[in-house]
């Protein structure tokens, strides 16, 4: 008797599915029934399933509708419920389940020692931060990069750049590595341990982006499972969120060119922020796929600031 049968589910579940649209339709009732929560590359149950069913069958998602009626093996339906059944016991992203994340529209290699890619970021990527910069970047840094792929979905969309993903856990760095070498990246991005800018000494970039650890006290408490299983250092930053953010705008300037920018993701913590710095010039950037809390700053924004006594 296999695993699953004994022990995850009913013997029967494997007799009574058969198709990729079965299991799927499955998966989407069970997670209903659980009270799954889904913000980890996905939004709703349908996509999650199929992303766990069509990993457990080496496919990827989309799929087309005349695949949703394929018979599956005895084997792979095993499979399939293994994946299906995880999700829902352990309350873990579906990408610790699969050890994928999408990006960008570029794969990554994630696991528990980093975040699930899902900033907004990724949208101003694929248009190359238009109309934020006003040249192509020639240095690039990610920092606190995690699984690496904000930097590396960079050098794909700027094929002239340097980029440094910069992390303080060796963990992560240890993921973003794997993502280098995935991607064929080595010649040009490079992964270093840093504390914010700590090793990062004499080093100037034309862009800086962050995607920190920028979640408030009260929402660290209240989040939903599936986030409590990512690392803690990438999410909490303190009472308001702000702890990082604070650190990384009074240092900015001194790693930026004359014409760098500076974006970061601080999500809910943006009114908190600007509540802080009343008297910074964020400029606040919309996105057509949805997300919220990222701004820009010049490198002038941060040095008149800095000039002012404000940070």
């Amino acid at each position: 008797m296999s695993l699953i049968q004994s022990t995850i589910v009913p013997s029967s579940i494997c007799d009574e599915l058969f198709t990729v649209r079965d299991f799927i339709r499955w998966g989407v009732s069970e997670f209903n029934s659980a009270k799954l929560f889904f913000g980890h590359g996905t939004d709703n149950r349908w996509d999650e399933a199929e992303q766990l069913v069509l990993h457990a069958i080496h496919l990827q998602p989309p799929l087309s509708e005349e695949w949703l009626d394929a018979r599956l093996t005895r084997a792979e339906r095993e499979r399939v419920l293994m994946n299906l059944q995880r999700r829902i016991d352990e309350r873990i992203p579906a990408a610790y389940i699969t050890g994928q994340a999408w990006f960008a529209g570029l794969p990554f290699i994630v696991d528990e020692r980093v975040l699930v890619p899902r900033s907004p970021i990724g949208e101003l990527i694929e248009q190359q931060f238009e109309p934020w910069l006003r040249t192509e970047p020639q240095q690039i840094l990610d920092l606190c990069t995690g699984s690496g792929c904000i930097g590396i979905a960079c050098a794909y969309f700027f094929p002239e750049a340097e980029v440094q993903l910069s992390d303080i856990s060796f963990d992560a760095l240890a993921v973003a590595e794997e993502n280098i070498q995935q991607h064929g990246l080595e010649e040009r991005v490079f992964a270093i341990q840093s504390d914010l800018f700590s090793n990062l000494a004499g080093q100037k970039f034309d862009l800086i982006v962050s995607n920190p650890p920028y979640v408030d006290a009260d929402d660290l408490a209240t989040m939903p499972d599936e986030y409590h299983a990512e690392p803690e250092i990438g999410l909490a930053s303190g009472e308001d969120g702000l702890d990082f953010t604070r650190r990384l705008l009074r240092e900015a300037s001194d790693y930026l060119m004359d014409d760098g920018v500076l974006i970061v993701e601080v999500g809910n913590s943006w009114v908190a922020l600007e509540a802080a710095y009343p008297e910074l010039p964020f400029s606040w950037i919309e996105f057509k796929r949805g997300g919220h809390g990222v701004f820009m700053l010049t490198r002038q924004d941060l040095m008149t600031a800095r000039e002012s006594g404000i940070f």
